[in-house]
């Protein structure tokens, strides 16, 4: 995530935190007005990566093609950027109304926490306090179960997170991992 610190003689500074939780560094930059980010672009020693809406889409087509293989119930697959932005989303007919709350909250959740929310499950087992507490500061947005998978780029970067519901969870996970790895990109389902 970006964000403008101050302005300097070139135009903007900006800075952002890289790399995995335990080993999490601050990168700035110093950047032109003029300049604009692509989804991938050198800055300074560190690569600004995105998923961008075609990988998106691939995502969630392979992600219910991959249901209907397995003739799952109607899946609804959220896919969201590094940002818990919703990226793209799509809802199976006869898919229940509350399945995009779920869908949604698996994969915020994901990226929340900075892992699959399968760990996540297994954490809020062994620490329910804690997760009570983590159910209040996110508004209940997090969804503590299987299905909500974390989106990597080549470099290992946390580049999004997919969210899907239907199914049972492990059947969920399984279309998300499939949708992601034929996007190109690596899935990431435990911590």
């Amino acid at each position: 995530m970006l964000e403008q610190s101050g302005k300097t003689r070139l135009g903007l500074r900006f800075e952002w935190i890289v790399g995995p939780p335990q080993h999490w560094r601050l990168e700035t930059a110093d950047v032109r007005r003029t300049s604009t980010l692509n989804p991938l672009q050198k800055i300074g020693n560190a690569n600004v990566s995105s998923l961008t809406l075609k990988q998106a889409n691939t995502i969630i087509e392979v992600a219910l093609k991959k249901g209907h293989e397995m003739k799952l119930h109607p899946l609804t697959v959220a896919v969201l950027d590094a940002g818990g932005h919703l990226t793209a989303f799509q809802r199976e007919d006869r898919s229940g109304i509350v399945r995009y709350d779920i869908a949604y909250g698996k994969a915020w959740g994901a990226l929340g926490m900075g892992f699959g929310s399968r760990h996540i499950a297994e954490r809020a087992a062994n620490m329910p306090g804690f997760f009570g507490a983590l159910a209040a500061v996110s508004h209940g947005r997090m969804v503590p179960v299987a299905g909500g998978v974390l989106v990597l780029d080549g470099a290992g970067e946390i580049i999004g997170a997919v969210g899907i519901s239907g199914d049972t969870s492990d059947n969920d996970e399984a279309c998300a991992v499939a949708g992601i790895e034929a996007a190109g990109l690596a899935a990431k389902v435990g911590a």
